[in-house]
């Protein structure tokens, strides 16, 4: 039993150190809006966020994440739940800064003290010329089915042409 503790502990690690790295960029929290009233702590809320592909100029992503309140919340002990919803869209002339992996990592962040994780990845539908966006919740010791899925279709802006999602994958 202690060894297989010790296997998730080293998973664990192995994933937080990717993470870690890929993580270089603070979500811009936009607002929240309480759910659950809670009296003398913090409420338990929905948080929205926006980020920027760091790979991609000109698309953004948003995400709504429940956020936990009360002492456990407060004190960040409290393991948030997997529903996150994601809207992507593309706000400006599209540029690939580098060549793309198909699942790539474009943001992660931990969703509860040691087990949890929230990510945000990345792939080509290169029949459509569309960019996906899949937001996910897992866990070490067993995964969640928890997701959502976001469709940047890649279009011209202003006298700029669309550029193929094909031309930057590996």
């Amino acid at each position: 039993m202690w060894f297989r503790s010790l296997t998730y502990v080293g998973v664990l690690a192995l994933g937080l150190a990717a993470a870690g790295s890929v993580a270089a960029q603070e979500p811009d929290r936009i607002f929240d809006k309480s759910t659950v009233w809670r009296p003398l702590t913090p409420n338990d809320k929905l948080v929205v966020y926006g980020i920027d592909d760091p790979a991609v100029a000109g698309v953004a992503c948003w995400y709504t994440q429940p956020e936990k309140g009360g002492i456990k919340g407060t004190l960040g002990l409290a393991e948030d739940v997997s529903d996150i919803s994601l809207a992507c869209r593309q706000t400006g002339p599209v540029a690939f800064k580098g060549k793309l992996s198909q699942g790539e990592v474009v943001f992660s962040e931990r969703r509860s003290l040691i087990f949890k994780s929230m990510q945000i990845v990345r792939g080509c539908d290169t029949r459509r010329n569309t960019l996906i966006y899949m937001v996910y919740s897992d866990k070490v010791i067993q995964g969640s089915p928890k997701n959502s899925t976001s469709a940047v279709p890649l279009a011209p802006w202003g006298t700029e042409p669309a550029p193929k999602c094909a031309d930057a994958m590996k």
